[in-house]
């Protein structure tokens, strides 16, 4: 009997040792930073930090209170996104001011709106430009029209600085996004909160050089964001429909309205319509090849 428990003690004894020889504590990494930890971690700046102080204006409290009367009173919470949004375009990006603001207002933990803001790309967390560049380079815009690996170059070399980066005068910031939903019409850029399609090399930096003219270099501050709408010297969306790729005078500068660059409406055929040119069947046409 005890032959038979012999191996079975042994094991036992020598893995429970092996086991309290374990060093408990957890070793610190060698590796170094990866790209996208930048989006979990907040480091203060002179820009950004929690002792700037951050009010929504008195307009802005009003529209926070419409938006507050869509939500039951205990359910508020879920009007973090609106909040967070009408913050950044005030502020002019999503500081943690921003966010602590929005945490006050809804009576939420601080770290459940960095939660959010965190998650979502559309928060900027760092000053952007006047004008918000982001260049779609999904499978659809590297493949429609001339490509967008083009639009990016025309613009990187117009503006001088690559994806991720702001001209030095706070005017332009430069980034590559995924799918904008205008695959239609690739390549498309977004430009604060306008899309222009059907672009072109020539076409970017005609628009580019619109903007830059139409925009006094006085007023620019680096930093103020591009969402602030005070002084947005681009169409509305809604004009889209009846002058898309047309021509408006801006302080006397021409700029291209918000669109299709090629003047086509909307997502039509560039060379007119191919099908569906006869009537429609319903239930008392037949087909006569029946």
């Amino acid at each position: 009997m005890a032959s038979k428990l012999a191996p079975y003690i042994f094991r036992t004894s020598f893995r429970s040792a092996r086991i309290a020889s374990r060093s408990q504590c957890r070793a610190f990494t060698a590796t170094p930073r990866v790209t996208s930890d930048a989006l979990q971690v907040h480091r203060d700046t002179p820009q950004n930090n929690a002792s700037i102080p951050f009010k929504f204006t008195e307009q802005n409290n009003k529209l926070i209170d419409e938006i507050l009367k869509r939500y039951p009173p205990q359910y508020k919470k879920a009007a973090v996104m609106p909040l967070l949004d009408l913050g950044q375009r005030q502020h002019g990006f999503c500081s943690l001011s921003v966010m602590n603001e929005v945490a006050r207002l809804l009576e939420m933990p601080p770290m459940r709106v960095y939660e959010v803001a965190t998650f979502y790309t559309m928060y900027n967390r760092d000053p952007v430009g006047k004008y918000h560049l982001q260049v779609c380079t999904t499978t659809p815009c590297q493949l429609g029209g001339c490509g967008s690996d083009v639009i990016v170059k025309a613009i990187s070399e117009h503006l001088g600085i690559k994806a991720g980066q702001t001209t030095k005068d706070g005017l332009f910031t430069f980034v590559e996004v995924e799918c904008l939903g205008a695959c239609v019409n690739a390549p498309m850029v977004q430009i604060n909160d306008d899309y222009y399609e059907d672009l072109t090399p020539e076409s970017i930096v005609t628009l580019l050089k619109a903007l830059q003219e139409s925009t006094s270099q006085v007023d620019v501050k680096p930093g103020t964001g591009a969402l602030t709408g005070e002084d947005k010297n681009v169409k509305s969306g809604a004009d889209v429909g009846k002058d898309s790729g047309r021509i408006y005078d801006k302080g006397g500068v021409k700029i291209p309205s918000p669109g299709p660059m090629s003047r086509r409406k909307t997502c039509e055929n560039v060379a007119g319509l191919t099908s569906l040119t006869s009537e429609p069947w319903s239930t008392e046409v037949f087909r006569k090849d029946l």
